[in-house]
C-alpha cells in the first residue's frame, strides 16, 4: 500500500461512535487506517448508565446457567474500539476483509512517533454538552487489568 492509502488517527477527545463512523468511511474507501491513544476516546453519557449498557450488551446467560456468561465482553480499550468499529461494518466477507485493514493501539507506538495524524472535527469531546466516559475508564469497569512492564 501506498503511503496516501494510510490513514493514522488521534483518538484523543474524539466521541466513540462518531470517530468510527468516520473510519467505516475511510475502510469502505480502501485505506488502511491506524488508531493510536484508544484509551483517551469518550463516549457521552453518565459513568454509571454506561458501564451498566456496556454490561447488558454482552452478558447472555443460559436456561441452566442464568450466570454463566455466553458472550465474551471486551474489556480492553482495543477490543472497545474494534468491537464499535466492526459493529458499523457490513456483515459480509468484504466488511471483515476492511476490519483487517483497523489497527489500534494503545499509546502510540514507535513506527508512528512523529507521523501525522488525523482529527475529525465533527467528532470532538467540545461538541458535548453533559458527561461522558473515556474508554480507558470503561475497560477499568469491564475488568481490564492494565499490566505495564517496569522500567529498566
Amino acid at each position: 500500500m501506498s503511503q496516501a492509502d494510510v490513514v493514522i488517527i488521534d483518538a484523543t477527545n474524539q466521541i466513540l461512535g462518531r470517530m468510527c463512523s468516520k473510519v467505516v468511511n475511510l475502510l469502505k474507501e480502501g485505506k488502511k487506517v491506524y488508531i493510536v491513544n484508544a484509551e483517551k476516546a469518550v463516549i457521552s453519557g453518565p459513568k454509571a448508565r454506561v458501564v451498566e449498557g456496556y454490561k447488558l450488551l454482552f452478558t447472555v446467560g443460559t436456561l441452566f446457567n442464568p450466570y454463566k456468561q455466553g458472550i465474551r465482553r471486551p474489556r480492553s480499550p482495543i477490543n472497545i474500539v474494534k468491537r464499535t468499529i466492526r459493529g458499523m461494518l457490513p456483515k459480509t466477507p468484504k466488511g471483515l476483509r476492511m476490519l483487517k485493514n483497523v489497527k489500534v493501539y494503545i499509546g502510540v507506538p514507535k513506527e508512528l512517533e512523529g507521523k501525522q495524524t488525523l482529527r475529525f472535527e465533527d467528532a470532538d469531546v467540545k461538541r458535548l454538552k453533559g458527561k461522558y466516559i473515556t474508554v480507558e475508564e470503561l475497560a477499568k469497569e469491564m475488568g481490564w487489568n492494565a499490566y505495564v512492564k517496569p522500567a529498566k
